[in-house]
């Protein structure tokens, strides 16, 4: 009896192993088969991007060959050549649209932090997962920095507590400054002073760290956790105003995976943050002549405050003047 049982549980567990083999067996062809897929994925991809690049120095050449031409054209003859401008236009968005799923080279950024990963993320559902955890990720640090504000401002008047407080926000925007640059390059249209915004936070971040305590530090302490208060409430409030656009506008198919929206809902509470760097900015400047005042830092975080106002505001201003240009073409194709 015990050698009948023996032999059935020895049975058993040879076709337990015959069916893990076999299971094995078709690991091993299914991978071989992704293996070549893969290959053939790389070969695509080198293949489309060299078209591209083939493409774009065909269209360099043409545009200035045009551009030649029609200063010797007729009027007809310009209606045409400026027909064949807006293509060659429309052919480049194209082309940014393509490479948004191609390998590319990392920025000087990107590879000086990360060095030459390739960062390319190549499905629609892998961008805007994506692009969604960077908004959570921004949203969680917001509310960690409004309460460390508050927590240092009304709380903890320690010289140590704010350190933490500004290390938190060197290293949040050295985080955003990276995890923006792999937006990028994977086609998201961020552009101009809103890439710049975060280097320049960083860098001011990084003084308020090394500037030393004292009767100066002192003096502006409260005006700057006051005002990184505010901000962090706007960027919490700017969050979910923010995600509600890009869902709509994903699911009307008006807006690209990975972009980024700037609303006008709070067009006057974002004025007023930007006037309050410009005030940062004259307060800082009257510290550094004061009498008692020795330390660089202050000079120095005063013209970065006056940086980020001009930046910011000016840009705004190029937003609003471009808003209004749009809002007759807008009516006119309504009419």
């Amino acid at each position: 009896m015990v050698c009948s049982g023996t032999t059935m549980s020895k049975s058993k567990f040879q076709t337990e192993w015959e069916e893990i083999d076999e299971e094995y067996q078709q690991l091993q062809e299914t991978h071989k088969i992704y293996r070549q897929k893969l290959e053939e994925l790389t070969s695509l991809q080198t293949s489309c991007s060299n078209a591209i690049r083939k493409q774009r120095k065909s269209l360099k050449d043409l545009k200035y060959n045009l551009k030649r031409i029609a200063q010797a054209s007729e009027e007809k003859e310009l209606k045409i050549l400026d027909d064949i401008q807006t293509q060659i236009q429309d052919r480049e968005n194209v082309f940014f649209d393509m490479e948004a799923y191609l390998p590319k080279r990392n920025g000087l950024y990107l590879n000086l932090v990360l060095g030459n990963v390739n960062v390319t993320l190549l499905s629609n559902q892998a961008k805007f997962a994506y692009k969604d955890e960077y908004e959570k990720f921004k949203l969680y640090m917001t509310i960690i920095l409004m309460f460390g504000a508050i927590t240092c401002l009304f709380f903890l008047n320690y010289r140590v507590t704010d350190e933490i407080f500004n290390f938190l926000l060197v290293w949040y925007y050295c985080t955003l400054t990276i995890r923006e640059s792999i937006l990028m390059s994977n086609g998201s249209r961020i552009k101009g002073w809103w890439v710049s915004h975060h280097y320049v936070s960083t860098f001011l971040s990084g003084v308020m760290l090394t500037w030393p305590e004292g009767p100066m530090y002192q003096m502006f302490r409260s005006q700057f956790l006051a005002f990184s208060i505010y901000q962090s409430f706007l960027q919490f409030l700017q969050y979910y105003y923010q995600s509600g656009c890009l869902y709509r506008l994903r699911a009307l198919g008006e807006r690209n995976q990975l972009d980024l929206t700037v609303g006008t809902m709070f067009f006057y509470f974002w004025l007023n943050s930007q006037f309050w760097q410009l005030y940062n900015s004259v307060t800082l400047f009257r510290l550094a002549q004061h009498e008692d005042c020795k330390e660089w830092q202050v000079f120095m975080l005063g013209l970065t405050f006056l940086v980020l106002f001009l930046g910011n505001f000016l840009t705004t201003l190029k937003v609003v003047h471009q808003k209004i240009q749009k809002s007759p073409e807008n009516m006119q194709k309504n009419d």
